[in-house]
């Protein structure tokens, strides 16, 4: 059974606990006529107001950061070091700029598509398991930068398979390390086990 995740389960007000739950969703894409899709296993959540990581801590409202301000279920992505393209989930209310990075996918639609993005020859983790990488991987880039999850290019599904909570691995964010003590919030979820997850 396959449905796309709704408005209201972006709309809650906890973005730690909508990151655990994406562990185990579909990032799908359907870009110039392609699908693609892969489980997520790897996720970070961002709190806009008081967590030093975000990039809107400190109510940072410029045009990078402006999407995390609208409404939830729309895509945030941003370039990062000019190169990787980074793709994040707006959570919570308006004005509030709460996000969801995806980290890492294992890759289940659309894979020989994915490997010629990629430029590779096998399925390897390498395909997946990095934010940068996945977003090659599904062909999503910044001029998808603020587009609706609930429309038809970029959306998440929930294909009933529930994680069990001892198999999803809290740790710390990646390369955070410039936010302090919010550095060491345990606020990094990855599927335990996966070898799709991000080194």
């Amino acid at each position: 059974m396959q449905s796309k995740l709704s408005r209201s389960f972006y709309s809650r007000d906890d973005v730690v606990q909508i990151s655990k739950e994406l562990v185990g969703k579909y990032l799908c894409t359907h870009i110039e006529g392609e699908y693609t899709s892969g489980m997520i296993v790897e996720t970070e959540a961002y709190n806009g107001r008081n967590d030093k990581a975000c990039h809107a801590h400190g109510n940072t409202r410029t045009k990078r950061t402006e999407v995390m301000y609208g409404p939830p279920g729309h895509a945030y992505v941003y370039l990062c070091y000019g190169i990787h393209h980074l793709f994040n989930v707006v959570t919570n209310k308006t004005n509030l700029a709460d996000a969801v990075l995806i980290r890492a996918i294992k890759p289940i639609d659309g894979i020989n598509l994915m490997l010629e993005r990629r430029n590779k020859q096998a399925l390897h983790p390498s395909v997946g398991a990095g934010p940068g990488i996945l977003s090659q991987a599904l062909g999503i880039t910044t001029a998808l930068d603020g587009i609706d999850l609930l429309g038809n290019q970029i959306w998440i599904e929930d294909r009933g398979y529930d994680i069990p909570e001892e198999d999803i691995s809290p740790g710390l964010r990646i390369g955070v390390d410039y936010a302090g003590k919010d550095a060491q919030l345990p606020w990094r979820f990855s599927l335990r086990k996966s070898k799709w997850v991000s080194k």
